[in-house]
């Protein structure tokens, strides 16, 4: 016999990655929150990842490139300060090359006046921030079991039915479970989507030569290939880089079929031996790209944010920083409905997160799909075209710093 029991709250939230973590986190946080709100958070527990292992394996392979505006975020939420020493590896410059040509361009943040230009930051061990972050004090409940279907009453989205049959209610439901988003099925939201017809390799190496704080980017006919610093706080010289290596499928089928030591030096060749030769190679991990766009954001009683809203290509690593923007863009409509006596699932906050957040995501998802398409591109008058273009930014300082601001999530169109 299943439990029936039902629990009441004001906020239900469905996901236990960054962006689902972070949801939880600015919820019970009363800078970002009204205060008192019970939130109940559905979400698997996560294992504490394991650092036994030696090498590359120490470190997680799924990692995430976090912009400055990102990590004043996670900071006034109190989860920068909970990352342990080494936790998140700050790059200070950024060597950006076309692999078909000549051109390339470099970021400094001593240009820019700043300590950094972004952080690398393990997957695991932020989530791990994140959730010690949530304030314990707050009413909040975390359930473990899955969503087995949404509860409607009158027309809206009033809950979720767990598979164990607890019934959990509330006037909001925020779906954060990801690019393939359970609730946003259930909810019946129209998804626009397609493959990019790539594969994301992830992988730990460490090279030859440290990798000087510098995030580096090739970029190829057959996809993009990323070196991101990693923090080893035990050494000295810092040996060690996560990859993305983002490659058609079959060369990425091929390039997965290797052994580590063939793969190695086809990475090596494709990096340009830039740190040198890859002298070992961590556990590898294949990711099928898609993108994906959900049509609406919301249906009444039921918002989507980060994945489950939006997903696109890893090139430029700004996913999760887009589903920070929305959980910050959610949560500040919400507190701003409460000022007005109005609940947590009014319709007209929905309304203004989902006009606010898409018009800026759909943006960033022009030009992600821009730049692959430009520099998957072989015909030589293409080529020519982007080499001149990333030849003439690169020379134009205050361009090529405005781009960088930009990234970082510092202008004033995309700031947090």
């Amino acid at each position: 016999m299943k439990d029936k029991t039902t629990h009441q709250a004001d906020i239900i939230v469905v996901g236990a990655g960054l962006v689902g973590s972070a949801c939880v986190a600015a919820f019970t946080h009363s800078e970002f929150s009204p205060a008192g709100l019970r939130v109940h958070w559905v979400a698997p527990e996560t294992p504490t990842a394991s650092r036994a292992a030696q090498g590359p394996d120490r470190f997680d392979n799924r990692v995430v490139a976090l912009t400055e505006a990102s990590r004043q975020f996670l900071a006034r939420l109190g989860a920068w300060q909970g990352l342990p020493s080494g936790g998140a590896c700050p790059y200070t410059h950024m060597h950006v090359w076309d692999g078909e040509g000549t051109a390339a361009i470099d970021f400094d943040s001593a240009e820019l006046r700043v300590p950094a230009l972004g952080h690398i930051v393990e997957n695991s061990r932020l989530v791990q921030a994140l959730t010690e972050a949530v304030v314990t004090e707050a009413p909040t409940q975390r359930f473990t079991q899955a969503v087995q279907q949404l509860i409607r009453l009158d027309g809206k989205i009033s809950g979720v039915e767990l598979e164990d049959g607890t019934r959990l209610e509330a006037p909001l439901v925020v779906a954060a479970d990801g690019a393939a988003s359970s609730l946003r099925t259930l909810a019946e939201l129209p998804v626009r989507e397609w493959s990019y017809g790539q594969k994301a390799l992830v992988a730990t190496v460490q090279m030859q030569n440290p990798h000087q704080f510098t995030a580096w980017q090739r970029f190829m006919a057959s996809g993009p290939l990323a070196f991101l610093p990693l923090q080893d706080p035990e050494a000295e010289a810092q040996h060690y880089c996560s990859i993305v290596w983002s490659a058609d499928t079959a060369v990425a089928d091929r390039l997965m079929a290797l052994e580590d030591q063939p793969f190695a030096e086809a990475l090596s060749r494709a990096f340009e031996h830039r740190l040198g030769a890859v002298l070992a190679v961590g556990q590898r991990q294949a990711l099928n790209l898609h993108q994906r766009h959900a049509r609406r954001y919301y249906t009444p009683g039921l918002v989507l944010v980060g994945d489950a809203a939006h997903s696109i290509h890893p090139l430029a690593g700004q996913g999760v920083n887009l589903g920070l923007l929305d959980v910050e863009c959610l949560v500040g409509e919400i507190k701003r409905a409460h000022g007005r006596g109005l609940g947590t699932g009014e319709e007209t906050s929905l309304k203004r997160y989902q006009r606010q957040r898409m018009a800026h995501n759909l943006s960033m998802m022009a030009a992600m799909e821009a730049f692959k398409r430009s520099f998957g591109a072989r015909p030589p008058a293409v080529v020519w075209g982007r080499n001149r273009a990333l030849a003439m930014t690169a020379e134009l300082a205050p361009l090529k710093n405005t781009l960088a601001r930009v990234a970082m999530g510092l202008s004033s169109e995309s700031s947090l």
